[in-house]
């Protein structure tokens, strides 16, 4: 089983990644209803239903632990999922009403909606001018980098890896995700779960601006040129910036392992790259402390306040679900229709 989000909650507002991850799938399934609630428990009847039987893939949700985006099962060619990250170049996918299976037909709370997506907002503004004050650390960094050692750096890791296997004779499948996202229960990633089982794994450390996720990016494309599926998981506070890629049919991982989502390696195949230490001027950190300190706390204090913001906005999120109500035998007849009358046998 495999956890990933395919939405987040960014400096850039609501990320939605879930096009690349259904487009090669003969079936999408999309569950239409205001309750995530509702949803969410459909959704986790599918995962009990295949999970004994298929490799499956569970899209975790920014909207809390308690709620999921949806679940793949790659080997039936089929996807069931949210509305919430449902796009319209989802082509040929199934949209399934589910209030039409309910014995009560849901009655919405626009007030509430609206709190709802007012404190969201707010988060995003936070995370937005969080990354603004955020740039100001990479400027610092920037000006003491030796950029042609950085290059290196990649190329290292690309001849080792990348350049000695075989071109496939297929083209490069690139899925777009995140390993986490700022949520209503704090900033959260799944890293131990999607490495545990890659034999060769690079832990990149570094500072802002260091070029780790242009290294990555040229890793990435070495690997995709050779005609490799790539899995790429976009950075949750500034999703234009990589934070992990991981090429399975390689066994190779590379992702940024810095705050807030540290990490060391304690495993056979497990390596550092410290970006910081091969090619920023020496003594940097020292030369720029009380600079480098105080943007740091400017930064952390919009992160925080952003997630003070998701909370409140989860709180709305409560009270909306506690307007539906449905029985478990509702949920169980949704499941049983989808899987006897929608999913090609």
């Amino acid at each position: 089983m495999k956890k990933y989000y395919v939405s987040a909650n960014t400096a850039e507002g609501f990320v939605n990644y879930i096009h690349s991850n259904v487009e090669e799938l003969n079936q999408v399934i999309i569950l239409k209803h205001p309750s995530h609630t509702l949803k969410t428990s459909i959704i986790h009847q599918m995962i009990d239903y295949y999970k004994s039987q298929r490799e499956i893939e569970v899209l975790l949700s920014p909207l809390g632990k308690k709620y999921l985006d949806g679940v793949i099962i790659r080997e039936k060619s089929l996807a069931i999922i949210n509305d919430r990250i449902s796009t319209p170049d989802l082509a040929g996918a199934i949209e399934i009403d589910c209030s039409l299976f309910m014995k009560h037909r849901p009655v919405l709370d626009t007030d509430l909606e609206e709190k709802f997506t007012y404190y969201n907002e707010e988060a995003y503004k936070n995370f937005a001018t969080g990354l603004k004050v955020h740039d100001d650390l990479e400027k610092i960094y920037i000006n003491e980098m030796d950029f042609e050692r950085a290059d290196e750096l990649a190329d290292d890791v690309i001849q080792e890896h990348v350049e000695k296997r075989e071109k496939q004779r297929f083209e490069s499948k690139v899925y777009h995700r995140l390993f986490g996202t700022n949520t209503v229960d704090g900033v959260v990633n799944e890293i131990p779960h999607l490495i545990e089982n890659i034999s060769t794994v690079y832990y990149i450390k570094g500072r802002a601006g260091t070029g780790k996720s242009t290294l990555m990016k040229k890793v990435s494309k070495a690997c995709e040129n050779k005609g490799y599926g790539v899995e790429l998981y976009h950075c949750s506070f500034d999703p234009n910036s990589l934070d992990m890629v991981l090429v399975r049919e390689l066994g190779l991982c590379i992702f940024d392992s810095t705050d807030p989502h540290e990490f060391f390696p304690n495993r056979e195949g497990e390596k550092v790259i410290d970006v910081y230490e091969e090619a920023v001027t020496p003594g940097t950190d020292e030369k720029y402390e009380s600079q480098i300190n105080q943007v740091n706390r400017e930064y952390k204090s919009y992160m925080k306040q952003g997630i003070v913001e998701l909370k409140k906005a989860g709180e709305y999120l409560e009270k909306i679900e506690d307007k539906f109500g449905f029985s478990k035998k509702e949920i169980t007849n949704i499941s049983e229709f989808l899987k006897e009358q929608i999913i090609q046998k």
